[in-house]
């Protein structure tokens, strides 16, 4: 951290008309980090000056992205929790979020339903206890993709699916896929184009995930759609591959990486952010997601 005399020279300077100057120290006061962030507030509470207080934001948000990608990128460097890595993507528009409150709800939530399961039922019945308890219990509401549902960014943070009970296909599969992890309920997003659709697994000697000895299709005993829960089999599938005219492809049927799961999420938040309004947003996104590339 900076002493405190060139941090007040610093920000004596926020307001210069010198756009070299200012670039200069915005990019020393971002290499500070979040500690620059009280004093950058306490100058935004006491000027009048709309045009410094607008920096001051850009500023903040630069501090918090330069954190956020740097968390993303430990995150994707080691064994990805897919909980903690959705809470990442909220950090982006809520980057002072509190996660107790919301690791408590799932928590809750995930034991209730481990209440409820038992050795002996067969995995549609698992699945169906799933069902009862995340959309009839707990009130989740899918809203399925239109481009109004891109105008609504709160549907793609798991925060506000907690809190809202409403959000896209995608943040439902990935809280979905989570308990099931916890669960010990082998379910795992695939790859079927243009949908976020969850799969059941048949469980093998050798870990699932892993196993190669029979063909990714053949692994799978049924589909899962995240909006409402409703199961779907394979003659569906087909059916439905048939008619968006997608040749079918053992690709479509392997689990995605958790990795893959949270880069899609960034891209899907992408789009909520109009090119033409947003332009630095969805830069910002796409670098974001760049960081899980494999």
């Amino acid at each position: 951290m900076a002493d405190e005399r060139e941090i007040n020279a610093l920000l004596h300077l926020l307001d210069d008309p010198d756009q070299e100057v200012f670039d200069t120290v915005a990019d020393r006061l971002v290499h500070l980090g979040k500690d620059i962030i009280p004093s950058l507030e306490s100058v935004w509470e006491n000027t009048p000056n709309e045009a410094i207080q607008e920096r001051i934001e850009w500023l903040i948000h630069r501090v918090h992205l330069q954190e956020l990608l740097a968390a993303m990128k430990a995150w994707a460097g080691q064994p990805n929790d897919l909980l903690k890595g959705a809470l990442l993507v909220d950090k982006y528009q809520y980057p002072d979020l509190a996660e107790e409150q919301i690791l408590k709800s799932i928590e809750k939530l995930k034991r209730n339903i481990w209440l409820e399961l038992n050795n002996y039922l067969t995995p549609v019945e698992q699945i169906n206890v799933m069902n009862g308890m995340l959309y009839s219990y707990f009130g989740i509401k899918g809203i399925e993709s239109t481009d109004k549902h891109y105008k609504q960014k709160n549907h793609f943070f798991i925060h506000q699916l907690v809190e809202s009970r409403k959000g896209s296909s995608i943040i439902i599969g990935i809280l979905y896929q989570y308990l099931c992890e916890k669960l010990d309920i082998p379910v795992r997003a695939v790859q079927i184009p243009q949908q976020y659709v969850l799969a059941y697994f048949e469980i093998e000697d050798a870990p699932w995930l892993y196993a190669r000895t029979a063909s990714p299709q053949s692994r799978i005993q049924f589909f899962i759609d995240p909006v409402q829960g409703q199961i779907y089999s394979h003659k569906d599938i087909e059916t439905y591959l048939k008619r968006i005219d997608a040749v079918e492809t053992d690709r479509y049927y392997e689990p995605l990486s958790n990795k893959q799961i949270i880069q899609k999420l960034i891209r899907e938040l992408a789009k909520c952010y109009p090119q033409s309004e947003y332009p630095n947003r969805r830069y910002e996104l796409y670098h974001l997601a760049a960081l899980l590339d494999d």
